[in-house]
């Protein structure tokens, strides 16, 4: 047993000898190299999680309508910077790509033009986001009992998306040239931030106004800007190798639109099909009364931490394959990807184990409600069996977006997300009559496709043939 896990494990078992191109390292060198790399990028998207979750359990207090209405505002947010995360898949993968061929000032020109690109998307972003916020919250399932709560958070939010935007694409290429400790620290700041803040704002501690619901929003708006300074501060150091003390242009060429285009474009339509899919998702869910609409919320901040780790790895694995690729290495972006993967599988073994003995525990952080820690507890059950094949397909999703494959990820997400996940949830939810308990079988099924489509396409590595 201990032989075939360290054969599973090993380097020499992750390439064919037709694949290898020069000197493979070391099994303990690869690995430490990745962690290197990935353990920054893990826990920046355990603090960027976090934020989400701790405005949910710092309003918890309040009850199930506060929970709705922070947890209603997600995904219009999140369609809102579709566009921005669209635009950082292809800054990573560019900026990646320029650091393996040692391009230095192509990835600060690549740099300059996210920024240029980002700050005029989020300014347009969150200018509709603001004047169409009760309509956009009317769409997204809002009930009356928790508008006027919901219409505060959201606007609020809206203000901080620029401040998101670009704190987002800085660190984007700041992953893409191997610096993810920045974008942790960063996320850091803003959590600890954010955190404080709350405690002071929701309740009205220490001379603060009680401002509840409001106040998380405000809390969350005053860490995104203290994390975007601190990104802005990070390029100022000259002899980074992304630095806005290198001179570089800031003009719009067509050698540096064309394969940003080239890559985001992609990566935005499968941006709109993922947020469509999530979007219509959320508003069936949002159909259940309102304390399953409230567990589901819950357990969608549980699931999210859980994600954390896979899109650490994710980020890890595209900005070593994009690295490796630059540099002519595909063996060794194929190596990389596989060690993600590895990885993945044991921390899912142990998130595993966690939501199935500690289910009753995590929903407790957020609500003492006993139908809520009944109904969430059983959900957690479904969320266990989930993990292993959702961070194994972020993971491999990752890889296809760093080497710029991300027309087949678009598809994927089209079938999957828009249109098995929604479909499922109404049908399972529904006629079927499983409620809650359906709508989480369904992104079960949707996980386990996502994983299966993404593992045969890395599998067959034509990605490792694209060019930038």
């Amino acid at each position: 047993m201990t032989k075939q896990l360290t054969n599973i494990f090993s380097v020499k078992s992750m390439l064919k000898p037709e694949q290898i191109v020069g000197s493979i390292p070391q099994s303990k060198t690869v690995y430490k190299n990745f962690i290197k790399v990935a353990w920054p990028s893990a826990l920046e998207a355990l603090l960027v999680a976090l934020v989400s979750s701790v405005d949910t359990i710092m309003v918890g207090g309040l009850g199930d309508g506060a929970i709705a209405a922070v947890g209603i505002t997600n995904q219009p947010k999140f369609i809102l910077l579709s566009m921005v995360f669209s635009l950082n898949v292809g800054i990573t993968a560019i900026v990646a790509r320029r650091k393996g061929q040692k391009d230095r000032e192509g990835a600060n020109h690549t740099l300059r033009i996210g920024i240029i690109l980002s700050s005029c998307i989020s300014l347009i972003m969150s200018l509709l986001g603001y004047i169409y916020a009760k309509p956009i919250l009317e769409f997204a399932g809002a009930e009356a009992s928790y508008m006027s709560d919901a219409l505060d958070y959201h606007r609020v939010i809206m203000v901080s998306i620029f401040f998101t935007a670009l704190n987002l694409t800085i660190n984007a290429a700041q992953r893409g040239s191997g610096k993810t400790q920045i974008s942790m620290r960063t996320n850091v700041v803003a959590n600890v931030i954010n955190i404080i803040f709350n405690y002071l704002l929701i309740n009205g501690k220490f001379g603060f106004p009680r401002l509840e619901v409001k106040g998380a929003a405000i809390a969350t708006l005053l860490g995104t800007i203290a994390a975007c300074l601190i990104s802005i501060f990070t390029l100022f150091s000259k002899d980074a190798f992304l630095s806005l003390r290198y001179k570089a242009s800031w003009k719009i060429t067509n050698s540096i639109i064309t394969p940003i285009i080239r890559v985001s474009g992609s990566a935005f339509v499968e941006q709109v099909f993922m947020r469509i899919g999530f979007m219509a998702y959320s508003v069936i869910v949002a159909r259940l009364v309102q304390m399953p609409y409230a567990t589901h919320l819950i357990c969608m901040n549980i699931l999210n931490l859980s994600f954390c780790f896979g899109d650490g790895f994710a980020i890890a694995a595209s900005s070593l394959v994009g690295q490796n690729l630059g540099a002519n290495r595909p063996d060794l972006s194929i190596v990389y990807g596989k060690t993600g993967q590895r990885l993945a599988f044991v921390v899912s073994s142990i998130l595993f184990a966690v939501f199935i003995f500690g289910r009753f525990f995590l929903v407790s952080l957020y609500s003492d409600t006993p139908e809520v820690l009944a109904l969430g507890s059983t959900i957690l059950i479904i969320i266990a069996f989930t993990t292993h094949f959702q961070t194994s397909q972020v993971i491999f999703s990752g890889c296809l977006r760093g080497a710029g494959d991300t027309v087949f990820v678009a598809i994927v997400s089209l079938i999957s997300i828009m249109i098995i996940r929604p479909t499922l949830t109404w049908f399972l939810a529904f006629p079927v009559g499983l409620g809650l308990q359906g709508a989480w079988i369904a992104l079960f099924i949707d996980q386990a496709f996502r994983f299966t489509a993404n593992f045969i396409r890395f599998s067959r590595g034509n990605w490792t043939k694209i060019t930038l």
